[in-house]
């Protein structure tokens, strides 16, 4: 067998990328050491992977469902077709005696990746000066480690897309003020929703000179955004769906609340990854959707469901490039690591991060 691994900078390895295996090869080998790994293993596939990777998922899921069968898994090993933050809460839930990894260390998140420590502090600070006002900090769970730590040694709690309204409720309880890391649109449309003006909320921009806000907009906010959004649900747009209701009027467009303000106020229906798919199944034969979320996803439901017309609303690609980077090749470096006992890629939160990150997610769990 060729070298397996080259050096690479920290505590990982990384796979050699073998260009004469063909695609075929790979995909038969991959198939050979699941099997022969067996239980050592547990292959989490989020929606968003492309088919190639999600074949080989024992569970398929968002990245809430994943964590949770990630806690309940008794495999050795859990690798965690998905991004980075993922695979760290995944690590958080699982025991010392196993092992999550993440075949590609570069399939990250923009979204996660624009709140950092830095602007969250200074953000956190102006907030708390300019108002005697409670300030309650909730977190979407997709973010860093690190953010949902900040959260919760700060009173918090995380969120998901299903059950942001019931946590923000929550909040509104314990304090004056929300905070809302790290997705400004669910953070606008869940608001918005249970009643809170658009002139209640402001958007914190950590790459503005204090947040682009003065202090007298800080004081009369009730909810403070932070500016960040995901790549993929930017893609769409309201002008989408016009088109969509000129050339298809009988067909629903759906879409997820990561989708703009507009998006989401001009679509038929809007909710979580969780709920697409149940509206899409739940549907009578023949019915028509246009669906506002990541383009793997969308192509599945529309295999799925042959007997339903299933489209992206967008006309372009809108593709999770970093999910992307998740591929066979990768993946099978990861496996054939394993099967040698010298698992690459291992996803590892320290202990300091994960008590506190643990917090914000009891909290939730408790709501």
């Amino acid at each position: 067998m060729l070298d397996l691994f080259k050096e690479s900078k920290g505590d990982h390895l990384l796979p050699v990328r073998e260009e004469e295996l063909s695609d075929q090869a790979v995909i038969a080998e991959l198939h050979q050491l699941k099997k022969e790994l067996g239980d050592r293993v547990c292959v989490l596939g989020h929606h968003y992977q492309s088919n190639e990777i999600i074949q080989f998922a024992d569970i398929r899921g968002d990245s809430l469902a994943l964590a949770k069968h990630a806690a309940e898994a008794e495999a050795e090993y859990i690798v965690f077709c998905g991004v980075h933050f993922m695979a760290e809460t995944a690590d958080m839930l699982t025991g010392p005696e196993q092992s999550v990894i993440l075949p590609d260390l570069n399939a990250g998140c923009s979204m996660a990746d624009m709140a950092q420590s830095e602007g969250i502090l200074k953000c956190w600070q102006q907030t708390a000066e300019a108002s005697s006002d409670t300030v309650v900090p909730i977190t979407y769970i997709n973010c860093s480690a690190e953010l949902k730590a900040f959260v919760g040694d700060h009173g918090g709690a995380i969120c998901t897309s299903s059950n942001a309204r019931k946590v923000i409720e929550w909040a509104f309880e314990q304090g004056q003020k929300l905070l809302f890391f790290p997705d400004q649109h669910l953070g606008r449309n869940t608001c918005f929703e249970m009643g809170v003006g658009l002139d209640e909320m402001v958007v914190y921009d950590p790459n503005q000179y204090q947040g682009g806000l003065t202090t007298e907009e800080l004081k009369k906010a009730k909810v403070i955004l932070w500016y960040g959004y995901c790549s993929v649900h930017q893609g769409f747009t309201a002008e989408q769906i016009d088109n969509v209701k000129q050339e298809k009027p009988n067909t629903t467009v759906i879409v997820h609340p990561e989708c703009s303000f507009e998006v989401v106020q001009a679509a038929d229906l809007a909710g979580s990854t969780s709920y697409i798919l149940e509206q899409i199944e739940a549907a009578a034969s023949g019915s028509s959707f246009a669906v506002g979320t990541e383009i793997n996803l969308v192509n599945r439901l529309a295999e799925q469901f042959p007997d339903k017309d299933i489209f992206s609303l967008s006309p372009y690609q809108c593709l999770c490039t970093t999910m992307y980077r998740v591929r066979p090749r990768w993946l099978l470096a990861s496996f054939r690591s394993m099967v040698q006992n010298k698992p690459i890629n291992v996803i590892k939160v320290p202990d300091s991060t994960t008590e506190s990150s643990l917090k914000a997610l009891e909290r939730m769990l408790a709501i």
